[in-house]
């Protein structure tokens, strides 16, 4: 499935042209890829257009390694861009007034009430916007009232939505541009507050960090990348793409299951926060709480189903050891965590051998995975492992010193980038319930499965 003619991609902004054009570095994992004389004329610029079989098998290699994205305004829309919105809901009529409404009538509508408590007022909202009802007799979950819904689907494209979100009507007409791209099966847009007369602390946390944002850059949505999963809040695939659909026995995590089968199977998930979807979010701090420890609940099923990607941080051997040095706290930690960055510096240099300055960008790259490093393991102080922290400060101020270090530099670099319309401790209050609530999910489903597979860290090579 080659690329069309006219297709445009752009390089990430991570991605260096280095030896005036000859090389590229970037990607996920960081990568050097060297240009032939004719690969050279193909980019103009940071941009390269697809314009014969060279062009697309280049722009191909970019858009897996991730060191480029379509530019997706340059793109066309499919020859038939007709789509079905599918909506999974359990009560919530409110919600799915407000959704229908932005959804207008001029596009097909399948409601999927899943058992709701009180069906006719979710019958009565349905019925309002001329949608079409299938109300299930037993409470499924969302993964089986999606595919409820999508087996009813006819349309070449299908659109899932929960029923608290709001479409911007630019939304799915964008997403669908990336159709161009014969690979991609499915594209979501950025999930963002909805915007309200009155906001609580934990609102304005939430849109500023909310775990259903993605940030504000287009990605390719892959395992071990920043980007590594997407929500099913709201996602628009190609119908034929999807098989069964979601895994039913999964309650939460689904989406992130849905993801990665897609990925396995050779197709793209692509990430477009050029668009966006309104999402209502939760704004009591018992609810918010929940639904954080729910979402960490899902890391044992998915750990079963795919083991390969779900460890909760990855680490290169030199990495390992660089954070054990820094984390015993002796006189010799920094030294031998300075004596390893040299060593890796010294070798990515050997690899880039041939580039101007290779001990300069080896520098960079190390410097980089340095920094990862240090935010994995604090993520697995203060979020995954953080039962064992707890109960390990209680023996070792060395222990506590180094919680306490990753806990406040975490906050203090977040808060910088998140740019929280939000206090500092309050938002720093947030951050920590965050990784509290979503690590005891973690726990929990471990527990359950009797398997730590969701909390070992991997060491790749």
């Amino acid at each position: 499935m080659n690329l069309p003619l006219g297709f445009l991609v752009e390089l990430d902004r991570h991605t260096r042209v280095v030896d005036g054009g000859r090389a590229l570095l970037g990607g996920f994992p960081t990568r050097l890829l060297r240009l032939t004389p004719r690969a050279r004329r193909l980019l103009v610029g940071r941009t390269l257009p697809v314009r014969d079989a060279a062009g697309a098998l280049l722009a191909d290699r970019l858009l897996d390694t991730g060191m480029a994205h379509p530019v997706v305004d340059s793109l066309p829309a499919p020859p038939d861009p007709r789509y079905t919105v599918v909506v999974p809901v359990r009560d919530r009529p409110r919600q799915l007034d407000r959704l229908l409404r932005s959804v207008g009538t001029d596009t097909p509508v399948i409601v999927v009430d899943d058992a709701s408590r009180h069906p006719a007022a979710v019958a009565a909202v349905v019925a309002r916007h001329g949608a079409r009802l299938v109300a299930l007799n037993a409470n499924v979950g969302p993964a089986g009232a999606r595919n409820a819904g999508l087996r009813l689907v006819t349309t070449p494209y299908v659109v899932f939505a929960d029923s608290d979100i709001v479409l911007d009507p630019d939304t799915v007409p964008t997403l669908l541009r990336h159709f161009a791209d014969p690979r991609v099966a499915m594209a979501v847009p950025r999930i963002t507050g909805l915007s309200s007369a009155t906001t609580t602390w934990i609102e304005r946390y939430e849109n500023a960090r909310s775990s259903l944002d993605l940030g504000a850059h287009p990605a390719s949505v892959r395992p071990g990348t920043p980007v590594s999963w997407a929500s099913s809040a709201c996602v628009l695939a190609k119908a034929d793409a999807l098989a069964e659909g979601f895994d039913e026995g999964m309650r939460v995590g689904e989406d992130v299951d849905l993801c990665w089968r897609l990925i396995a199977a050779g197709r793209r998930v692509r990430y477009e926060p050029a668009v966006r979807a309104s999402h209502e979010h939760r704004v009591r701090v018992k609810d918010w709480l929940l639904r954080k420890a729910v979402y960490g609940t899902g890391a044992q099923p998915l750990a079963r189903r795919h083991p390969e990607y779900i460890a909760p941080a990855v680490f290169a051997p030199w990495s390992a050891v660089f954070a054990a040095a820094l984390l015993v706290q002796r006189r010799w930690s920094m030294p031998a965590a300075g004596a390893v960055l040299g060593v890796v510096t010294v070798r990515i240099a050997h690899k880039l051998h041939g580039t101007r300055h290779p001990y300069r960008l080896a520098a960079r790259l190390t410097v980089n995975g340095a920094l990862g490093t240090l935010a994995q393991t604090s993520a697995l102080l203060t979020r995954h492992w953080w039962p064992l922290t707890a109960v390990g400060c209680t023996a070792s101020r060395r222990l506590r010193r180094v919680t306490a270090v990753a806990a406040l530099a975490d906050i203090a670099l977040e808060y910088r980038r998140d740019q929280a319309t939000l206090d500092p401790l309050r938002y720093g209050v947030a951050r920590r319930l965050d990784d509290l609530a979503y690590g005891a999910g973690v726990w929990l489903s471990a527990l359950k499965g009797r398997s730590t597979a969701a909390l070992r860290p991997r060491v790749i090579r």
